[in-house]
């Protein structure tokens, strides 16, 4: 289980993370959301011990993050951090060097790896001589060859058509059966409604909203109703707190329905209502 636990973290008079905190058990899928320079990424640095908070802690299974710790830890950070002269195979085994793997079992992995992304053609190439959206696939496999049980992913989705977006999702659903806690920061909304089981929305360094999906709609202050008659389709908002039921009768009443439905907000909106946006 990974615990954030308040932290907060300036970088002289800047502060980029007030007061975030949330927990993430094992095997979970996390959305951690936010504007740009909202502290996502500051965030996850403290999540990996590449920064230590000012204020506040992170554990994993109730213990401070350590360099031991971090080995069992992948990530994918947002900007390139790949070594363009380095050939793809030898890209990959490195990082899985790095995070104590050696033969015969790295090489069967990085094999794994290069098969599954769909890049055995590569595989001898300089890195530096790929697509961007094939350099991230390399990405994702530097960050996951050595099976790690938490694996951090900052705008994952960067770079990859929507074939290779899908594979990067069939990737992590297959992680996920495995275990492995991901924790995922993107601005695309749908893939993270699918895909997270929990979520947490920072705006200013610090949280706005966080849990289900379930338990955020529950919060949120209006529902859509679509309404159908012999006129066509129109919609209109009311409150959550609306009973539909009754409402439902009233119409009835006066003319006939063809079509009524109180639809649930998406994370989208959610989003945009909890971090002041036009939605409501």
């Amino acid at each position: 289980m990974l615990e954030v636990d308040h932290v907060h973290k300036e970088f002289g008079s800047v502060r980029a993370v007030r007061d975030v905190h949330f927990t993430i058990p094992d095997g979970t899928t996390f959305g951690l959301l936010g504007p740009n320079g909202a502290g996502k990424t500051t965030t996850m640095r403290m999540i990996l011990g590449i920064l230590t908070p000012d204020g506040g802690a992170v554990r994993w299974n109730g213990q401070p993050v350590h360099a031991n710790t971090r080995k069992h830890f992948g990530y994918l950070p947002e900007e390139r951090g790949i070594y363009g002269k380095m050939k793809v195979r030898d890209q990959i085994a490195y990082f899985g060097k790095l995070h104590g793997m050696r033969e015969p079992s790295l090489g069967q992995e990085v094999d794994r790896w290069i098969e599954r992304l769909g890049i055995t053609q590569y595989a001898d190439r300089p890195c530096a001589e790929l697509s961007k959206g094939n350099q991230q696939k390399v990405q994702v496999a530097c960050a996951a060859v050595h099976r790690p049980q938490l694996l951090v992913l900052d705008e994952p989705f960067s770079g990859l058509d929507p074939v290779n977006a899908d594979i990067l999702l069939a990737i992590l659903r297959e992680l996920q059966s495995n275990g492995t806690a991901l924790v995922l920061s993107s601005h695309q909304m749908w893939q993270l409604e699918d895909l997270c089981d929990r979520f947490c929305i920072i705006a200013d360094g610090e949280n706005r909203a966080s849990g289900t999906l379930e338990e955020l709609r529950s919060v949120f202050p209006t529902r859509v109703v679509r309404i159908g008659d012999t006129h066509g389709t129109s919609e209109i908002n009311v409150p959550a707190t609306t009973d539909f039921a009754a409402m439902l009768r009233e119409l009835v009443s006066t003319k006939p329905i063809t079509r009524f439905e109180a639809v649930e907000p998406s994370l989208h909106e959610i989003y945009l209502h909890a971090i002041g946006g036009s939605a409501a």
